[in-house]
């Protein structure tokens, strides 16, 4: 909604439509100032899970983010491949883990969860997601607008008294080369630190 279709209130009979406009108006500003415009249109449900650890085959890189999609794939089909070799599957879908919020010089663990512990190849390392309890969130889109969710997530942390342990991690839960940007599912989870 914009501020300009507040306006028919202007001209309402009687006393209360110019202080409903006032009131609309200062809520308004009160959700741009605090939320940001394109936070005010999409919710979040945010939620504590306890979560087990699990094994992974990953690559630890660094990357810039205007090549984080190209770096995925590449560490994606190379993880893929290799458990082929080893007669293995995914125990789940693709991940990546942030370690840093430098998006020149992004510190980015990318993998798979295994359903068990398996040998090293090359840069392809056994690794594990670590357990405990995670501030967690889904968004549905573009990766491009993913920041809502994150910035929707970090707020409801703050809110309620919950910090993270330093790192995010993403996981795809659908494909991108086979479902539209619109429906792509992305978990979002920040592990937290014990009290």
């Amino acid at each position: 909604m914009a501020l300009n279709e507040l306006e028919p209130l202007e001209g309402t009979a009687g006393p209360w439509g110019c202080r409903w406009k006032g009131v609309l108006e200062a809520w308004y500003n009160f959700l741009i100032q605090n939320m940001g415009e394109k936070d005010m249109m999409i919710s979040y449900q945010c939620e504590v899970q306890e979560r087990a650890a699990q094994p992974a085959m990953s690559i630890r890189t660094r990357a810039p983010v205007q090549e984080l999609g190209q770096v995925l794939g590449k560490s994606f089909a190379a993880i893929r491949q290799y458990l082929g070799e080893l007669g293995e599957e995914p125990a789940g879908p693709p991940f990546a883990a942030y370690y840093n919020e430098d998006m020149q010089d992004l510190d980015v663990e990318i993998g798979f969860p295994v359903s068990r512990g398996l040998p090293g190849k090359d840069d392809i390392e056994a690794s594990e997601v670590p357990g405990g309890k995670v501030a967690t969130c889904l968004h549905t889109g573009p990766y491009s607008e993913i920041e809502q969710a994150y910035n929707a997530l970090s707020r409801w942390m703050q809110d309620n008294g919950y910090e993270a342990t330093g790192a995010a991690y993403e996981v795809y839960l659908n494909d991108p080369s086979e479902t539209p940007s619109e429906e792509l599912q992305t978990q979002i989870a920040f592990p937290l630190k014990t009290a």
